[in-house]
């Protein structure tokens, strides 16, 4: 793989997406909430700077931009449960195979058994989700959204297990590993179940809405991808990254993976409303409820996009600049040290 250069540009997303944004009303008091519930957890215990990345990403913000059209209730929990995911995420990307495992495993014990003995802050916090979530959904969304978490998990752990063997998946295997360990795939679920939606599963079997499906998932994927990959190679976490998969299964530079994005993105839409439009009928009650799904995965692609450019996740204090004119300066790499067993233990066990 090639070296890095200074700079590069980021292809221009926002003025290929022609899906409608939108910010949701209940932001202000559902995301101090959220980021109060958040807080009371003490997540020191996991990461000295945990609180306050995460406060920076304003997780809050992005369930503003990605779920704009649901209530007030349904809503904190959306920033509920995109809080809990930048947990996961922030304490998986250090650890080896064997901590992103037993960190999955808490996660996901918690996920399926609110009742668990389980007292551990990661369990905590998922187990006080997992009540909101389910007082709030219907059978078949919960059903594929529990079944779907855990898809999610095995992709984190992967995804550390690949981390810890310096190795870079090629271009198709990385794309379905990233479906699964983005946890797009989750966040659709809960559009589905705050939506108040219950789709029957010959929805998703039908060809043309499974285009329409993949098509959104892989928006987000690659966007958020071509995005965050400044950030990421600083730290030393560049593998699990389509920008990095190009370039080692091309032969490419930087530039030229980041231009692939932007015409890989833009075929994506084509598909997504090419086959929006070639949509059979379900019958009226279904294909209203199909309709208002289409939307809400076409507000998770709009939103994604929206969202990195208003917080200083990906592009610092020069977000607004990069913006305007797409140009990234490229960081030098500080990789962060992997934990020892001995902490990736801690932050498992830790009480409140």
């Amino acid at each position: 793989m090639r070296s890095l250069p200074r700079s590069y540009l980021l292809p221009d997303l926002l003025n290929v997406c022609p899906l409608k944004g939108g910010v949701n009303p209940h932001y202000k008091k559902a995301a101090a909430e959220s980021r109060a519930w958040v807080d009371s957890f003490n997540l020191g215990i996991f990461h000295n700077n945990a609180s306050a990345i995460i406060k920076r990403s304003s997780v809050e913000l992005l369930a503003c931009y990605t779920y704009p059209a649901v209530g007030y209730d349904e809503f904190r929990t959306c920033c509920d449960f995109l809080n809990l995911l930048f947990v996961v995420d922030e304490v998986s990307d250090d650890q080896s195979g064997l901590g992103a495992r037993a960190t999955g495993e808490t996660f996901l014990r918690a996920l399926r058994s609110p009742e668990s003995s389980d007292d551990s802050v990661l369990a905590r916090m998922t187990k006080e989700f997992r009540n909101r979530l389910s007082s709030q959904s219907k059978p078949n969304a919960i059903r594929r959204f529990l079944k779907h978490g855990e898809s999610y998990i095995l992709g984190v752990i992967r995804e550390a297990e690949l981390r810890e063997r310096g190795e870079v998946l090629g271009v198709e295997d990385f794309q379905i590993l990233r479906r699964e360990n983005s946890a797009v795939r989750v966040c659709f679920d809960l559009a589905e179940c705050m939506g108040g939606l219950d789709l029957p599963d010959e929805v998703f079997q039908d060809p043309a809405f499974s285009e329409i499906y993949f098509a959104a998932m892989d928006m987000v994927c690659w966007s958020n991808d071509v995005y965050s990959y400044n950030m990421e190679q600083a730290k030393g976490h560049t593998g699990n990254n389509i920008v990095t998969v190009l370039m080692k299964a091309y032969n490419v530079d930087l530039q030229a993976a980041s231009n692939f994005v932007g015409i890989h993105f833009k075929d994506l839409m084509d598909r997504f409303l090419t086959s929006q439009a070639n949509l059979r009928s379900f019958g009226p009650q279904t294909d209203a409820a199909i309709a208002a799904y289409i939307e809400s995965i076409g507000y998770w692609v709009r939103g994604n996009l929206d969202w990195s450019f208003q917080t200083e996740r990906y592009f610092g204090p020069a977000v607004a600049e990069v913006k305007k004119t797409r140009r990234v300066i490229v960081r030098r790499p500080k990789p962060s040290p992997p934990l020892s067993p001995e902490r990736e233990r801690v932050i498992i066990t830790s009480r409140m």
